[in-house]
C-alpha cells in the first residue's frame, strides 16, 4: 500500500557533502508508478477489460513498489518516529479497508463464475427443459442483483477515502488510487463509463441503470454488460443465437480469470505492506 509518502519523501535521498542531493530510487518509481495510474484515468474513456487490467497491473507496482519503501531503515525511522497513535490507527485501518474491498471483488467474481456454470448448463438443456432455463435465468439476474449490492456497500465504503488510507503526496493522488478501486467495482457491475471522482451520485445511477437495449448498445459495453444484455435477449425471445450467448460467456470467463490472478496478487501485495506496517510500528 502507498502509505509513507508523504512522512519519508523529504527523507528518502542520498546525501554528500559534494553532491546535491538526488530523491530515492524508490520514491521516482513510486511516482512514475502513480503517474501511470493518473494518465490511464485520462487517456481511457469507457470500463473495458484492456483498461481495467491495465489499472490493476499499475496498481500492483505502486503497491509493490511502496513495499520497498516500506523496507527501508530511513523510511521505517521515519513512520516510528512521526506517526502519531491516531495517525498509526488511520493506516493499520485503512489498509483493512483496502483489504475488504479486494475481497469484495474476489467474492462477487466467484458468485458470477457460478451462476455462469449454471446458467451454461441451462442454455445447454433448452430445448428439453424451457422452463429449467427460466428458472436458472431468473437465478442468474438474481445473483447479479447480489453482486450490485455488494459492489454498492464497498463503493458507500470507499467514501472519503484519503490519505487516511493512502498516504500519497496530495489528495489529488489519493482521488486517483480511489478512482481506480471504484473502476473496478463499477465494471463488475456492469457499467461502462469512467467513475468520477467525488460524484456519488453519478456513480449510484451508473450502477441502478438498467443498461440493456439494442444491439448498437451492447456493441460499446463490457463483458459483464454484454452477457447480462444477451440473456435478456433469449429470455424475451429475441434474434440473438445461443452460439452468440455462448461466445459472451467465454469471454467474460477468460476477462473474469484475468481479474481474479490480479486481484489475489494486489491482495498478497497488501498484506505484505500491512505485516511491513505492523513490525515497524511494534517495534
Amino acid at each position: 500500500m502507498a502509505v509513507i509518502e508523504t512522512n519519508t519523501k523529504s527523507c528518502l535521498h542520498i546525501r554528500s557533502n559534494s553532491l546535491p542531493s538526488a530523491p530515492h530510487p524508490f520514491t521516482s518509481q513510486f511516482e512514475d508508478h502513480l503517474q501511470r495510474l493518473k494518465d490511464s484515468e485520462v487517456s481511457s474513456s469507457s470500463l473495458t477489460s484492456y483498461s481495467i487490467n491495465y489499472k490493476l497491473d499499475g496498481l500492483q507496482d505502486l503497491h509493490g513498489c511502496a513495499d520497498k519503501l516500506l523496507q527501508l531503515p530511513i523510511a521505517q525511522q521515519v513512520l516510528a518516529r512521526e506517526c502519531s497513535n491516531k495517525a498509526v490507527d488511520e493506516l493499520l485501518d485503512g489498509s483493512v479497508r483496502l483489504l475488504d474491498v479486494c475481497s469484495t471483488i474476489k467474492d462477487c467474481l466467484m458468485e458470477q463464475k457460478e451462476s455462469m456454470h449454471e446458467l451454461e448448463s441451462a442454455i445447454r438443456r433448452r430445448r428439453d427443459a424451457e422452463a429449467g432455463f427460466t428458472i436458472v435465468s431468473g437465478k442468474y439476474l438474481a445473483s447479479r442483483k447480489r453482486i450490485k449490492k455488494a459492489t454498492r456497500k464497498a463503493l458507500e465504503n470507499l467514501k472519503g477515502f484519503g490519505n487516511e488510507l493512502i498516504v500519497a503526496s496530495s489528495n489529488k493522488d489519493s482521488e486517483t488510487l480511489s478512482s481506480s478501486l471504484e473502476s473496478f467495482l463499477l465494471f463488475i457491475t456492469g457499467s461502462n463509463g469512467q467513475p468520477k471522482q467525488n460524484r456519488w451520485s453519478t456513480v449510484f445511477k451508473l450502477m441502478q441503470s438498467n443498461r440493456v437495449g439494442c444491439d448498437s448498445q451492447v456493441a460499446d459495453t463490457n463483458e459483464f454488460e454484454k452477457l447480462d444484455a444477451a440473456l435478456m435477449s433469449l429470455m424475451n425471445h429475441k434474434s440473438s443465437s445461443t452460439d452468440n450467448f455462448k461466445s459472451h460467456i467465454e469471454n467474460l470467463e477468460t476477462c473474469i480469470q484475468n481479474l481474479e490472478v490480479g486481484v489475489e496478487c494486489l491482495s498478497r501485495k497488501l498484506i505484505r505492506s500491512r505485516v511491513s506496517l505492523l513490525n515497524i510500528f511494534n517495534h
